[in-house]
């Protein structure tokens, strides 16, 4: 470990963020985003930080996917200024100063341009229609898309993809990927563009159209949803596209950055899709460099649904099973279990259609591939590619039954479809262990000859470590984060449940090295080099979802290494920052503390929330107790929590849990996890 640092910003509960940035290492300065927008700009030696810029994110959101995925840079030609741009999760695109982390004045209003205007189908709540993934830099444009609720109502917001001049936040061209006349929104770009500035191209990886389960209300194939489009730069014009899954009805967008590679001397686009398939393209036409054919699929039975008869197919392999005929278990309780569950699924294939008996999606909606890509070793002519394999239980039903299967089934996702006659439910298929049903490995790593498309090696990538099993290396891990591959011959990704770093050769799959990560690594990480020596550095923030540890940490690695936390000689001063609880709220909170020689801290809190505290610190963390007064709920309450003293004594963070009666219901007491990040 060479360094850490830490953002402050992340949240749990219903506040929970993901931080999955990439950092960026450009003109000696590496910058890296948080869930919450806020842009840093640190030491690519030290980790220390040069400036931050707080956008002062909505938190009030209902957002479905909180994360953020890193931050695009543009150099102006004419005046040799660089910007660093981000897109923040309330939907605004930001230009600032490389060098001050100031917003540029001449950028929109203020230096942002807010992208909720002028939509297809306005959002009608906060957070359905936000922002992810970073923007794609074409010349002197900036171009964004969007991440848009599945399964919540058939007229979604429209996932258009807008282009916006660099120096002044203009828009310059916005596509559409479905017709203005269509009654349904979505077929958004949630995902990482790719560019291609030699020959003015972007390409577009398209999700599904709005909802993902049934189609009655989009006849037809849906173009050009499911597809990557290669846009023109200078007018946003269609120059080719290239559907994988037509009339989408099992959430299989297209998850993963276009990558551009060379493939047997031909400048070629790589998808991979949620299938575990992988589209070879022609960078120029979209023709497939590896056949594909179209094969029939099975076809609907529920009413008023008119699924696709065909399907493309390519004729390399794909990157695992794609239909699953025998369960498994690690008992034979838990295999009479998964029988149990899968006997009376409809289950003919990948592309069988959801039901109201209920169907098996296998490998799933974050099977195959998703966000995390492949990576392309060119010296090897190899694609290093991560995938899952885990299956899923979708279920139609009338909505009238809606408030029948929420109490039903409270812990299982059900997405509402309004617009359609139905309502969706999506459950894991899991022995009553939470253990996959279907036969491991449930994430591997392979590599594939780029060539041929011929799969050169697969290994299992990580373990689950709630499965205390001695054989649970051999079973891999559900995974979302990508790999990288160096010139060396090495392939770096995290990405797992157990939360290690780990690098493989990429010349036979064998793991030379681990590192156990301070929270989840559900993120791609980076390399560079900087005054002669190279670093890995990846976010290690968690995710919610796959419940590993939520964090706020960047970790960079060298072989040089030897990096300790400095202990802080006093917490004494003024601290100033936010107390995220769970739920959609944020509260200003400042802090006097005061430290005596055997280390006890005291002080006060004053504003929003004044109150005394109380605790001691060990090293570089505080374990401490809060009274509070709420004066605009006429109410009080206490905390409790842990601080860590971070980044040299400049941050205190942590997470804590609130005991109050702000509720408006006292005296009933309202318990909750939250966050809390202080600077000096």
């Amino acid at each position: 470990m060479a360094w850490i640092y830490r953002t402050g910003d992340y949240g749990v509960g219903d506040a929970a963020a993901r931080s999955e940035s990439t950092p960026l290492f450009v003109d000696g300065t590496l910058y890296v985003s948080t869930p919450f927008g806020r842009v840093i700009a640190l030491d690519p030696d030290t980790g220390a930080e040069r400036w931050s810029f707080d956008p002062r994110v909505d938190l009030s959101g209902e957002y479905g996917d909180f994360a953020n995925r890193g931050v695009s840079t543009w150099v102006d030609p004419q005046t040799r200024a660089r910007r660093i741009f981000v897109a923040t999760i309330d939907s605004r695109l930001i230009a600032l100063d490389a060098v001050t982390g100031k917003p540029c004045s001449d950028f929109g209003v203020n230096g942002e341009v807010n992208l909720e205007r002028d939509l297809t189908n306005a959002p009608r709540w906060k957070g359905e229609y936000e922002i992810t993934s970073p923007p794609a830099i074409l010349h002197d444009l900036v171009i964004v898309g969007s991440a848009i609720g599945d399964n919540i109502r058939t007229d979604a917001p429209s996932g258009v993809v807008r282009a916006y001049d660099a120096r002044t936040g203009a828009l310059r061209w916005k596509w559409d990927p479905l017709p203005a006349t269509d009654r349904v929104g979505a077929a958004n770009a949630w995902s990482v563009f790719s560019v291609d500035p030699d020959r003015d191209l972007v390409f577009v990886p398209v999700g599904s159209a709005s909802p993902d389960f049934f189609g009655g209300m989009r006849p037809g194939a849906n173009l050009y949803a499911n597809s990557v489009v290669a846009l023109r730069g200078a007018t946003g014009d269609v120059v080719w596209h290239f559907q994988v899954v037509h009339h989408d009805l099992w959430d299989y967008d297209v998850p993963a950055q276009p990558v551009l590679a060379d493939w047997n001397g031909t400048p070629a686009v790589l998808v991979s899709t949620k299938m575990g398939s992988i589209f070879i393209l022609d960078r120029a036409t979209g023709k497939p460099l590896i056949p594909v054919e179209e094969r029939a699929v099975p076809t609907s039975d529920v009413p008023g649904e008119a699924a696709s008869a065909t399907q493309p197919f390519t004729s390399n392999p794909p990157l695992g099973p794609q239909s699953l005929k025998e369960t498994w278990g690690m008992n034979d309780a838990d295999r009479d279990a998964c029988r149990a569950m899968l006997a009376p699924l409809r289950n003919e294939g990948i592309f069988t259609p959801p039901s109201l008996q209920g169907t098996l999606v296998f490998p799933g909606n974050i099977g195959g591939s998703n966000w995390s890509a492949l990576s392309v070793d060119p010296d090897r002519k190899l694609i290093i590619a991560p995938t899952n394999r885990i299956a899923t239980i979708i279920t139609l039903f009338p909505r009238e039954q809606i408030r029948d299967a929420h109490r039903a089934a409270p812990e299982v996702e059900i997405g509402p479809m309004r617009g359609t006659p139905f309502a969706m439910k999506r459950d894991w298929l899991l022995t009553p262990g939470h253990v996959p049903c279907n036969p491991p490995p449930w994430g591997t790593l392979s590599a594939v000859d780029i060539g041929t498309g011929a799969i050169r090696w697969e290994v299992p990538l990580g373990y689950l470590p709630y499965i205390q099993n001695p054989d649970r290396a051999k079973w891999g891990s559900i995974n979302l984060g990508g790999a990288i591959t160096t010139a060396s011959g090495l392939a770096f990704i995290a990405a797992t449940f157990d939360q290690h770093l780990r690098a493989f050769d990429v010349a036979n799959g064998r793991e030379l090295w681990s590192a156990e990560l301070p929270a989840g690594g559900q993120a791609l990480p980076m390399t560079y080099v900087s005054h002669g020596t190279q670093f890995v550095v990846i976010s290690a923030g968690g995710h919610d979802r796959l419940h590993t540890k939520l964090g706020d940490y960047v970790v960079a690695y060298s072989l040089k290494g030897g990096w300790a936390e400095p202990i802080a000689s006093t917490v004494s001063g003024t601290w100033r920052g936010d107390l995220v609880p769970s739920g959609h709220e944020r509260f200003p909170v400042e802090m006097h503390l005061s430290e005596d020689a055997q280390h006890r801290v005291s002080g006060e809190m004053v504003g929003a929330l004044p109150g005394t505290i109380s605790g001691t610190r060990t090293n570089n963390v505080i374990n401490y107790h809060v009274d509070f007064t709420f004066p605009e709920h006429s109410c009080k309450g206490t905390w409790a929590g842990r601080l860590d003293v971070a980044n040299g004594g400049k941050l205190l963070i942590g997470e804590l849990t609130i005991d109050d009666q702000c509720a408006g219901r006292a005296p009933l007491h309202v318990v909750k996890p939250a966050t809390l990040s202080l600077r000096r």
